[in-house]
């Protein structure tokens, strides 16, 4: 095996090989950060030879006394609690359905995941139409009152709108993890609780979920992540409305930032946001982990 000898040597390897990538994530990710918490003391309008003046925590200030800002996280919340819920749920379900060594499971598993390969923006157009007009259609033809007015068009249908699109978008995606877990169960595990007498409930309760810890716990933090940073659905499919009923954080920000150019207040929201996700993600991932450990 090879070995760098002197320092020189050393050096030269890691110019070569470990200089490069840290530079460019030094410059892609950490100096937009701190570019971006700066901003959040500053009146800068985002516009280009714009004057701005420090202004200390106002934006944050702002930003929790902006009504807006508060229905816009409440939204949020529900909407991610009801997809990460449902979304894993399905997932999972999926997963244990084309795992039955049943003749076309792969088909079904293509048919499962193709709703990932489609843009957020083209999926949110399919499905306005659908909720719009062949819901619509269906209900008002056979006298069902639930789809006989447009989900979009009331605000308390309308966050489902998204919930829907999104669990039938991620959930075949969530499926192959799943798919992954239970194929790395060790099959004379299995053979071992049949010979006990365990029944398959049993089984998935006791041997199958248990040992898929590490399969959850990646599964709930791709979704959590996707949930809170949703932007492109919610822009096609409802674009905030009716009424900003439907109006993600990630929705809100972007409008704050671009659309008002009010680009420090925006930054103080956008921060807020990062600091929420971190804090409820390490604590996802913590909590798994030591489930994991006990499994």
């Amino acid at each position: 095996m090879y070995h760098e000898k002197k320092i020189s040597e050393r050096l030269k390897v890691f110019g070569l090989f470990g200089f490069i990538p840290l530079l460019v994530f030094f410059l892609v990710m950490i100096v937009p950060f701190v570019i971006g918490i700066l901003m959040t003391v500053t009146t800068w309008t985002g516009l280009t030879g714009s004057l701005f003046e420090f202004i200390g925590f106002k934006n944050f200030i702002n930003a929790f006394s902006d009504p807006n800002f508060g229905s816009s996280l409440v939204a949020t919340f529900k909407y991610v609690v009801y997809t990460l819920v449902l979304t894993n749920v399905l997932g999972f379900g999926l997963a244990l359905l084309v795992t039955q060594g049943r003749k076309g499971q792969e088909f079904f598993k293509l048919s499962f995941f193709t709703p990932n390969l489609i843009g957020g923006i083209i999926l949110g157009f399919i499905w306005q139409f659908i909720f719009s007009r062949a819901f619509v259609s269906v209900g008002v033809e056979l006298g069902w009152g639930i789809f006989s007015v447009s989900w979009l068009a009331n605000p308390e249908t309308a966050l489902w709108t998204l919930i829907i699109v999104s669990v039938w978008q991620s959930s075949g995606y969530m499926m192959l993890i799943y798919i992954a877990g239970l194929m790395g169960i060790d099959k004379s595990l299995m053979e071992a609780s049949l010979l006990d007498g365990a029944s398959a409930f049993k089984q998935l309760v006791k041997v199958k979920i248990p040992l898929m810890i590490p399969s959850f716990t990646i599964s709930l933090f791709l979704t959590l992540q996707r949930s809170f940073l949703v932007y492109d659905t919610n822009l096609s499919l409802t674009d905030g409305g009716p009424f900003r009923s439907t109006e993600l954080i990630a929705m809100h920000i972007y409008q704050e930032a671009f659309t008002y150019q009010r680009f420090g207040e925006g930054q103080a929201k956008a921060l807020v946001l990062f600091i929420i996700v971190a804090l409820i993600a390490v604590t996802q991932v913590g909590i798994m982990k030591k489930m994991e450990v006990e499994a």
